[in-house]
């Protein structure tokens, strides 16, 4: 586990704006790998396909995602995520990957780590950062995907939870400074990822800086689960988090 480098963090922050790397998922479609290139030499006999699953890419494709956090870093990058937008139980389901999903947050951050660290050696006047990111899942846990059925729900708040916090614990594991809750579409989706992550404190008896990242679906202001960027924030605030941010769908 990383040493603790918040106050290192905030210090950085009150002197200058710190910069976080770009997408991840339009870096790797470039190289348009088929499902060869997804599976690697091991998982080359998975069961189902995996073209898509970008994350799995930690374990069979380390090398493409070292070099991506190189050439972001290389750009003036501070901070860089781990490639785990998708990496929770949850989301690796349609991959049937499930059971790996501690071995891909533990090889993303030590990925993201080792390529930082090396940076950081070449100019020790630039220290870099590395965000384990949480993303949203792809489940909700506010709206019915039944249209008639409003009650519907495919997935309840302590699941979310247990998976965003086995995701967590193997991101902090792997050397991670801060955790990045990213594309919250869902505020009781990015409630149990905080959940989780107060919990996980809780239990190394460390905190890390969070940072919380809302997404705004439409011209009306809103997120998907219908709340203004002001009822968003009011509802997460109390995690502290380090930054907040809100983007909207489309580039609008």
């Amino acid at each position: 586990m990383q040493p603790d480098r918040t106050a290192a963090l905030v210090a950085l922050l009150e002197q200058r704006i710190l910069v976080m790397d770009g997408a991840m998922g339009t870096m790797i479609q470039a190289h348009r790998l088929d499902e060869s290139g997804y599976r690697g030499e091991s998982l080359a006999g998975h069961c189902c396909d995996l073209k898509g699953d970008n994350d799995v890419l930690v374990l069979t494709q380390p090398d493409l995602i070292r070099a991506i956090h190189g050439e972001y870093l290389a750009a003036g990058a501070d901070m860089i995520e781990t490639n785990t937008f998708n990496a929770t139980a949850i989301a690796q389901a349609d991959y049937k990957l499930g059971a790996r999903v501690r071995d891909i947050n533990l090889a993303a951050a030590r990925l993201a780590r080792e390529t930082a660290d090396a940076w950081t050696q070449r100019t020790p006047d630039k220290p870099r950062f590395v965000a384990g990111a949480l993303g949203p899942t792809n489940r909700t846990a506010s709206i019915s995907p039944d249209v008639n059925d409003p009650g519907a729900r495919n997935v309840r708040f302590d699941e979310l939870a247990a998976a965003y916090g086995e995701a967590a614990l193997g991101l902090a594991e792997g050397g991670a400074d801060l955790f990045l809750v990213e594309t919250i579409f869902d505020t009781l989706n990015g409630k149990a990822a905080l959940f989780a992550l107060e919990s996980l404190f809780e239990r190394l008896g460390r905190r890390f800086p969070i940072i919380v990242s809302g997404t705004i679906t439409d011209a009306s202001g809103r997120t998907l689960s219908g709340q203004t960027t002001e009822a968003f924030w009011n509802s997460v605030r109390h995690v502290r988090p380090l930054a907040g941010s809100t983007a909207h769908w489309g580039g609008r």
